[in-house]
């Protein structure tokens, strides 16, 4: 964390895996917001306001450097015990009227990473804002160096009722761009270098990010109210790269591929709705990190994990063979809940030991009585918490419900 520079995330780590984009060029510098409205994009994860714009004080002619993004916060430990928190207060912007904090968990028993993000109204009157959490992902590629990855992938869950024609807008690069797709209800981004925009009105409360030459994944949770959203957009995905722009004369061109000055980022941007805050008042958008690996798009999230490729139940000569591929959220333990047709639960059995270090390839064997009409997977984690489901198949289909 680098609390000098807006306060920011600059890098998660998880399993010698780096997460975040920390530009090489600015690393180990600092700029003081400055009044020309310069950007000084260091990278790493922050809080921006929305809306975005310079046509009025309602905006935020962001990004630019200012007290939001490039102030000096004050640090201090909350705490420092089975949960350590850090907090984070910044100072208060003239130019929005807001003033942003936020506090920063992590437990002893698992990666969850959980965010508490406050905007304050500093003013004397009435403002209107929406928080956003803005999280730089590095697309670069470790093999071959000066390249970019080209297996790296953004997914969220459409809404079936979108605002938007194919459950998306773009609002920056090419409409019909071959980097999205919708399948089954889930939008998929296949990174690929080039400036683009894409708003999504999802109503699933998550997103995953994904790299698939590594399986390491990061799912971000989040609330979701029926409220206005800035453009009806709760969530949005940034690809930085060059862009077909004119000139002066009408004849397009392409701005630089140079990755020195048109670095390899993805930015993963979760909106708070709308807010009217009075004087003093405050709004907090929660989320939270859960840093995995999974082989595969992920088809859904629960509250343990992420389900790559549902679970399926086929017949064996012996029983029951349970598959499925997983990204759990906790270290622990996956146990089969057996169910009757009528629902009751007869019979527990444990099947391995996961964590989400390791790609969950389930593969397993069961024996079970007749009467078993359902089997429901969980994840109990090493303090015996029974963290939820992480898929329900019946044993009359060879498929998942």
């Amino acid at each position: 964390m680098v609390p000098q520079l807006g306060g920011r995330v600059m890098q998660l780590t998880f399993g010698n895996h780096p997460y975040l984009f920390v530009n090489s060029q600015l690393k180990g510098k600092y700029f003081p917001p400055s009044e020309t409205g310069k950007w000084f994009n260091y990278g790493g994860d922050k809080i921006w306001p929305l809306p975005e714009g310079s046509q009025d004080a309602e905006h935020w002619p962001g990004p630019i450097s200012d007290a939001l993004d490039d102030g000096n916060y004050d640090f201090k430990v909350v705490s420092q015990d089975a949960v350590c928190t850090v907090r984070l207060d910044g100072p208060a912007d003239p130019r929005t009227g807001l003033q942003y904090s936020r506090e920063i968990s992590l437990g002893s028993d698992s990666p969850e990473i959980t965010f508490h993000a406050v905007m304050k109204n500093a003013t004397d009157h009435p403002i209107r804002w929406s928080i956003q959490s803005v999280t730089q992902y590095d697309t670069a590629s470790a093999d071959p160096p000066n390249a970019y990855n080209r297996d790296f992938w953004a997914f969220t869950p459409t809404n079936p009722n979108s605002v938007y024609d194919d459950g998306y807008r773009v609002r920056l690069g090419p409409s019909n761009d071959p980097a999205y797709s919708v399948k089954d209800g889930l939008f998929a981004l296949h990174w690929l270098y080039f400036e683009r925009e894409v708003w999504l009105d999802s109503p699933s409360g998550w997103l995953a990010v994904v790299d698939g030459s590594t399986h390491y994944a990061m799912v971000e949770r989040f609330p979701h109210i029926e409220a206005e959203y800035p453009g009806r957009a709760t969530v949005i995905f940034y690809t930085n790269g060059p862009a077909l722009e004119f000139d002066d004369k009408g004849t397009p061109f392409l701005t630089s591929s140079n990755p020195a000055e048109m670095p390899y980022y993805m930015e993963a941007e979760v909106n708070s709705p709308m807010v009217v805050l009075k004087p003093g008042e405050t709004y907090a958008l929660d989320t939270k990190w859960f840093p995995t690996r999974i082989g595969g798009r992920p088809e859904a999230v629960t509250e343990a994990g992420a389900i790559g490729s549902g679970l399926t139940v086929s017949k064996t000569e012996d029983g029951l063979l349970l598959s499925g591929s997983l990204g759990v959220f906790f270290p622990g333990n996956l146990t089969a809940y057996l169910f009757d047709s009528d629902g009751v639960r007869t019979g527990v059995l444990p099947l391995q030991s996961v964590s989400p270090l390791d790609l969950v390839d389930l593969h397993k064997e069961i024996s079970t009585s007749p009467a078993t009409a359902r089997i429901s997977i969980h994840l109990i984690d090493e303090r015996g918490i029974d963290r939820g489901s992480l898929g329900e198949a019946s044993t009359k289909l060879d498929h998942a419900h």
